[in-house]
């Protein structure tokens, strides 16, 4: 099997929240899974950017980015939050090696709107480098930092790296782990299985909105280019990640 595991950056903050997400996702790994990392850090950026008096703009959830916001990306996401990650990994016994999406071609973009700045929307993923890490046994760790074929940088949004190189490298499973227990209908309650077609519905019935509509809109996007299933569930709850690959399904299972 191979997995794709999205981290958002909130559940990184944490020492103790990392190296405990660290440990159940290497022991999957030496279960046999190949797993590729893919990870966030939007808490860790707008922290730097406001200690040097640099104020976060968001348009339609996605922070308008500049040359400054640039170098904090490379600093911060590509460099603190990727390394801290790949050194629990490391801890736990996985064979962790830290990337963006640069590495390679794993992620090629280009710019999404110039009113965002330096937001990159994922064209294409290469999966070669992944293939041959996974195979040897190794697991990637990919920061959601861009190139597009000129080599300009661009900032990309966590979840929507995660579809692409998901897709890219044909995972059959793509595990969303977030600050939700999963997808809830009208009245707050969990929707353990939904289909591409439930999903447009919520969204139509403004049921989904915001937050969740976007990870609905990732997860039928990623069902529809190849990936089996994807699971959205709250990374916090107790060995949530061992739960899922043990057959539970503690959250929202997404499929075609």
């Amino acid at each position: 099997m191979k997995a794709l595991i999205k981290i958002g950056g909130s559940l990184l903050d944490d020492a103790e929240s990392r190296h405990n997400l660290a440990r159940q996702i290497a022991a999957v790994a030496s279960g046999g899974v190949h797993v590729t990392v893919v990870h966030g850090g939007g808490k860790q950026m707008t922290r730097f950017l406001d200690e040097r008096g640099l104020k976060s703009t968001f348009v339609r959830g996605l922070r308008v980015t500049s040359d400054e916001t640039i170098d904090a990306l490379l600093k911060v996401l590509a460099g603190t939050v990727n390394t801290q990650l790949a050194a629990a990994l490391g801890a736990a016994g996985a064979r962790a090696v830290g990337l963006t999406g640069i590495d390679s071609g794993v992620a090629i973009a280009d710019q999404l709107d110039p009113d965002l700045g330096l937001v990159g929307r994922v064209t294409s993923s290469d999966p070669a480098l992944l293939e041959t890490l996974t195979n040897a046994r190794y697991m990637p760790v990919v920061a959601c930092v861009a190139g597009s074929a000129s080599g300009q940088i661009y900032n990309v949004n966590a979840d929507s790296m995660a579809i692409a190189v998901a897709s890219g490298w044909k995972a059959d499973r793509l595990l969303f782990l977030t600050d939700v227990p999963g997808v809830l209908d009208a009245a707050k309650t969990l929707l353990p299985v939904l289909t591409v077609t439930q999903c447009r519905q919520l969204i139509t019935d403004g049921v989904a909105t915001g937050g969740m509509q976007a990870k609905l809109e990732s997860a039928m996007s990623a069902v529809s280019n190849g990936v089996t299933e994807v699971l959205i569930v709250r990374g916090s709850d107790a060995n949530i990640v061992a739960r899922v690959f043990a057959g539970e399904n503690p959250g929202t299972r997404i499929l075609l």
